[in-house]
Parts: structure tokens; sequence; C-alpha cells
């Protein structure tokens, strides 16, 4: 067996069902209501439905590693319009891949030099636990940022030693961020394209949160629109990857692309041609259509706002919580031991959320996801509505006892 297998340590879900194994929302009476997990719960758009069973003819060939030119044309036409650059080259700049969860994990694979005792991989702390056990299957060591409420929970990328950039081969970015929301401006971009250039790691920038912003006037800055502004036309050594999940309601498509250097996206592409992951042409017709509509991405934001609307009143007076620039989440602060509320919460308001040190590392003699919570509003703007007031109801009862 791989012994780097014993390196990985238990998936968050797998810890929480641990944790509130002795819970018993049961007896409360109430309906659970679930906002641990970032499943998007809106319906799937009916354009994408169609496509699909409309395309069943596609099961009987089997689909491009490279992905259908067609969908490679659709996404590199949206990129333009989001983000307002001329459209990546669709046949060495796009690469359809089968959501941006095994992309992210793959491409470390294809990065890493496994013949490199000391490679290794920067990452923001909170973070997607993606990151680190693809790091540590490809041989590094994982180098943690904390992402503290005084840096806007974004990176410092000022704090890395030397030592550390040195032997840098990759670095995660997630912005939008999981789980604060946060978008990096353009002049941390800058700065991490110059440490790019200076150490020669590349970038691989999470952005599956992107469409998924509060002010509709206001869409968060992207990695290739970051490159374009700054005059880096060619993307060096920059790989963005995306979805359709939260955009458009389709976790269960397992659809979404990789986009930037074409140079890296080849090496990706040979590395995909043995790792087994083409698209299947019913994917790829419910993807081109959920790509070329926006139409059912308003509504979605619009959906979003109106829980952010109604659930910040009733948390703002309880809960060290602001509202997000992007995502679904809000990252509170509980002022307690961030376990100890989870499992209690459930056991007496039958409501689950995700203790924020289970998202996180200890690095530099802390674990910046202690003491706060990750809520998903991801539940009907009622549940959620309900959840935020049993919260409120918690959280009071809680002080009132100590």
């Amino acid at each position: 067996m791989n012994p780097r297998l014993e390196l990985l340590q238990p998936y968050p879900f797998e810890k929480l069902r641990a944790l509130l194994a002795t819970a018993r929302p049961q007896e409360t009476g109430l309906r659970l209501i679930d906002l641990s997990i970032g499943e998007p719960k809106h319906a799937a758009p009916e354009l994408a439905r169609q496509a699909l069973v409309g395309a069943l003819e596609g099961l009987s060939g089997y689909p491009p590693t490279k992905g259908d030119p067609a969908l490679r044309q659709a996404i590199s036409a949206w990129l333009g319009r989001r983000y307002g650059i001329d459209t990546p080259d669709p046949e060495t700049q796009i690469l359809p891949v089968l959501g941006s969860r095994e992309a992210l994990f793959a491409f470390a694979q294809t990065v890493i030099d496994p013949a490199s005792p000391d490679a290794r991989v920067v990452c923001p702390n909170p973070f997607y636990q993606i990151y680190e056990g693809a790091a540590l299957l490809a041989g590094a060591k994982p180098y943690f940022i904390n992402t503290p409420e005084e840096t806007r929970f974004l990176p410092d990328w000022r704090s890395v030693p030397d030592d550390v950039w040195m032997h840098t081969q990759l670095v995660y970015t997630c912005s939008p961020g999981n789980p604060a929301g946060s978008v990096m401006p353009i002049e941390e971009w800058k700065l991490l394209f110059e440490l790019s250039d200076r150490y020669g790691f590349v970038i691989a920038s999470d952005e599956c949160y992107s469409e998924i912003y509060l002010d509709e006037n206001a869409a968060p800055l992207g990695a290739l629109q970051a490159a374009w502004q700054l005059g880096r036309k060619d993307f060096s050594r920059l790989v963005v990857f995306s979805s359709l999940s939260k955009r458009s309601n389709l976790p269960g498509l397992r659809s979404g692309f990789v986009t930037g250097d074409a140079s890296i996206i080849s090496r990706f592409l040979l590395y995909r041609t043995y790792h087994g992951s083409a698209m299947s042409g019913l994917v790829t017709a419910a993807s081109l259509a959920a790509w070329n509509d926006e139409a059912h991405v308003v509504a979605n934001r619009d959906a979003y706002r109106a829980k952010f609307d109604a659930v910040l009143p009733i948390l703002e007076p309880v809960l060290d919580v602001t509202r997000p620039e992007a995502s679904f989440y809000l990252w509170a602060g509980t002022r307690a031991d961030d376990m100890r509320f989870t499992h209690d919460l459930l056991d007496q308001q039958a409501v689950r959320v995700l203790p924020g040190s289970y998202v996180s590392r200890e690095s530099g003699g802390v674990n910046p996801g202690a003491g706060r919570i990750r809520i998903a509003l991801v539940a009907p703007l009622e549940e959620c509505v309900e959840a935020a007031h049993r919260i409120a109801t918690f959280v009071k009862s809680e002080a009132k006892s100590r």
C-alpha cells in the first residue's frame, strides 16, 4: 500500500459524524436543519435537465479526454464575457473536467516533482482539504498561511519565509474564499505573480464560488482577469479551476473546467489521458446549456442574497459575523469552543453546522478556525431563517447558563 495514505487526516465530515454521535436532536421535537455541508439545494436549471435527457444517445460512444470542442468553445466564450478578456484558446487553454474537486487533486500529481524531497505546497488556512491531501499524496509538504480576521481572511503572502518559497512548487488559492468569502484584490495577485516569477511555482486558483456574489454590480475579480490587467496575457504558471456545482446548482453533474497556461494544460491533459477522466456526452450537453445561460445564475444569486438579508439581522447580535463578499457561507465567531458549540447546538436545537477547526490546521501555534463555525446557507429560505432563530436562542441560553 502507498505509505503516504497514512498521512491523510479524516475528512471534516467524518470528524463531524464522530463529534455528533452523542447528540440527540430527535429528542427536541424539532425538524433537523442541516447547514453543515456546502451542497447547493436550489433546483437545477431546467435547461440543463432537458439537454441531458436529449443527449442519451451519447451513451453509446467513448468521450474524448480533451472534451467536446463545442463545450471548450462555450467555456472560452463565457470566460471572455465574464472577465472582459480575450477568449482563451479553446484548443490549448481549456480542458473540461469532472468537477473542480477531482481536477484540483489530480493537478498536484502533475505539477509536483516526486524526485524533490523538500517540495512544498502553499495554501490558505482554513482551506479545502483536497489541497492538503493532494500535496501529501504527491510527496510534498503543505505550508499553511493563516487567514485571520486581521487580514480580512486573506492569505498574507509576505508572511511566507524565503526558505519555504525556495522549495514551493505549487500554490493553491481560493478566491472567493471558503469559508469566509473574501476576494483577493489585484494588488495581492500582483505580489503572488511576482513571487511565482521569482521562485518558479505554479498557481492553482480555485474559483468555484466566483458566481455566488452578493453585490450584482461587483463581480469578484478572477485570476485570469487579474493576470490580463497586469499584462500577463499568456497566463504564465497560472491555472484556474471552476465548476457548475455552485454557479448552476449542479453538484451531481460533476462538471467543471481548467484554463490558463497552455504549456501546463498540455501536461495535465497528458496525465488525464491515463487517468480515465473524460466527460460523457450527457454531461457535456447539460454543461453546454448551463454555460450558455446567465438568467438562472442571476436568479440563484438573488436567492442567496435574500437568505443573507434575512439571516444576518438575527445572527449579528449573538455571533461575530459579517456579510461576505461572495459564496454562500457565514464564517461566524462563537466566543466558545467550536466543537462543543456545534455538538450542543445540534443536541438542543437540531441545527447542524461545521466546526471551524475542522477545516483548518494548527499553524504558527494557532488554529485560525478555532472558535468559529461555518454555516452554509444552502437550505430553503424559511429553513435558514428558522435555523438562525434557533442559533440565536441557543447562544442566549448558553450565555445565561454561564
